[in-house]
């Protein structure tokens, strides 16, 4: 991809910082994952009213069921991460950097500053993409149980893109000039605009 539609190397003259989300701040950190606890209960919580399985779970969850359910969410885990990826790469063809703390799981493009479109086209991928993933089988499955675990799965879906959609509510309400550059280190997103 050539430089210039979709980012740059170096940082132009006349821009300046205006905003840094920080994945491994301590008060970042407290609040993401407040935020992400709150999304994912409330989902769950709604997926319990509406399918109210009647069956006990005892008779439902066996070894394997629990091991397939702690293998869905892993592999979600580096999926997401990997969405992010493939659309930074797409949009870029430069190197990407994933990896992962106590606190989140990342993906990032560190050498280059990322226009506002490539940006949201990322931040937005997995989000977008894993809906309908986990909707559909919260929806369509037969078994009570199975609906509730992909709620649950679509739970943690929503709640891993708390990060994600924060900085697109960034871009929405304070960052819409389509010059806005972005340098995504993974956990760490600082936004650049032009002064006038």
């Amino acid at each position: 991809m050539k430089e210039g539609k979709t980012f740059v190397t170096d940082l132009p003259d006349g821009y300046t910082a205006a905003a840094t989300v920080d994945a491994k701040d301590k008060k970042t950190i407290i609040i993401m994952n407040a935020a992400a606890l709150a999304v994912m209960v409330l989902t769950a919580g709604i997926a319990w009213a509406v399918i109210r399985p009647s069956e006990p779970l005892y008779e439902y969850i066996g070894f394997a069921r629990y091991m397939l359910f702690l293998a869905a969410i892993l592999l979600y885990i580096v999926l997401h991460e990997l969405v992010h990826g493939a659309a930074y790469r797409l949009l870029t063809g430069r190197k990407l950097t994933f990896g992962l703390t106590l606190s989140v799981a990342y993906c990032g493009v560190p050498d280059i500053y990322v226009y506002r479109k490539t940006a949201l086209i990322s931040l937005l991928a997995p989000f977008t993409v894993f809906i309908p993933v986990f909707l559909l089988p919260a929806v369509l499955l037969p078994g009570e149980w199975d609906r509730f675990f992909a709620s649950v799965l679509l739970a943690i879906h929503l709640s891993g893109c708390v990060g994600d959609l924060y900085d697109t509510l960034l871009y929405a309400l304070k960052f819409r000039n389509p010059l806005t550059l972005m340098r995504d280190t993974g956990p760490k997103q600082t936004f650049y605009i032009p002064q006038r």
